[in-house]
């Protein structure tokens, strides 16, 4: 993509993901990768900030004899998701408001 994306947005990409099923770190890097360019080496500081924050929990779960760290979303994780979905429609509005040309400072 072409446009940056804020680490805040992929805060609510990661709080997203987890909300609709438990995930693991892999399978959230590669769903944050379809809207912005992210090395995992960025991504997991964003989830252990997040897990800091209160806002998800993990697990440990064996996956094909391996053991695998799922993310859980916590019930702060879900009233931080509500707060930056409010915030991203208010921004998304803006923006498009903007650009369309029907705004002007």
């Amino acid at each position: 993509m072409y446009y940056p994306v804020s680490s805040v947005l992929i805060e609510c990409i990661i709080l997203s993901v987890v909300e609709t099923a438990d995930s693991y770190g892999y399978e959230i890097s590669q769903t944050v990768k379809l809207v912005a360019d992210i090395k995992e080496s960025t991504l997991y500081p964003i989830l252990k900030k997040l897990e800091k924050n209160g806002y998800l929990t993990t697990y440990t779960q064996i996956f094909q004899g391996r053991k695998r760290k799922y993310y859980s979303l916590t019930a702060a994780g879900k009233e931080q998701l509500q707060f930056l979905r409010r915030e991203w429609a208010l921004y998304r509005d803006s923006l498009e408001a903007i650009i369309e040309g029907g705004v002007r400072g």
